[in-house]
């Protein structure tokens, strides 16, 4: 953890940057015990071409997931859909031309998260995704803390080997997570249904990792 006073020299030095003041709530302290759970789709996988066309998330306080507050937006993207994204996440462009500006929906989604960290699963995507649209809107990057669900995950399973045997390779797929924490799989390739997921093994594997 760094000082205390070098964590405010990082906070007035962002702030100056920060291209619109309105945003300054980004880098207050994050309300205690709240996180928002978050997944995008996207035209690809390519970061430095493809487009977000859809952002959910939802907010977890304590051992809570509340579903009822929740962020779903459709994004229109710069570009036309290829018919590999379409196959996996199901929006086609009549679908996406009814969404958002891309600057609209990453004010809303900065204003529904705040300060709070960020949970996801494969979040690191997710992430450089949303950086890309907000960077030249704000001048600055997504400052909330991250926590990669995935990583739990592997922390967890791996306690659970014999010495002898740990960090090593541990399946990390989405639904052999979610079948060994014994949480339900909803739709895949859903923004808002992959951030409930991600949220709720978020929740299960703070606990479980808390009891050693």
């Amino acid at each position: 953890m760094r000082p205390r006073w070098l964590a405010a020299v990082h906070r007035a030095w962002m702030l100056y940057h920060l291209a619109d003041p309105n945003f300054a709530f980004l880098y207050e302290p994050p309300p205690d015990g709240e996180w928002v759970a978050l997944d995008c789709e996207s035209t690809g996988l390519d970061v430095q071409r493809d487009r977000i066309i859809s952002i959910g998330a939802v907010r977890i306080v304590g051992n809570l997931l509340l579903t009822s507050q929740r962020l779903e937006l459709l994004v229109r993207p710069e570009r036309a859909l290829n018919a590999d994204s379409v196959r996996v996440h199901k929006l086609r462009e009549s679908d996406v031309a009814l969404g958002i500006d891309p600057a609209q929906a990453m004010r809303r989604l900065l204003e529904f998260v705040g300060s709070r960290p960020l949970v996801g699963y494969f979040l690191e995507f997710d992430v450089a995704m949303l950086n890309r649209e907000i960077w030249p809107l704000l001048g600055v990057r997504l400052p909330q803390p991250k926590i990669e669900v995935s990583a739990m995950y592997y922390d967890f399973k791996n306690r659970q080997l014999p010495a002898h045997q740990r960090g090593g390779t541990i399946d990390l797929r989405f639904a052999t997570m979610m079948n060994a924490l014994d949480l339900p799989l909803r739709g895949a390739h859903d923004a808002l249904n992959d951030a409930v997921m991600a949220g709720l093994a978020f929740i299960k594997l703070r606990r479980l990792l808390a009891a050693g």
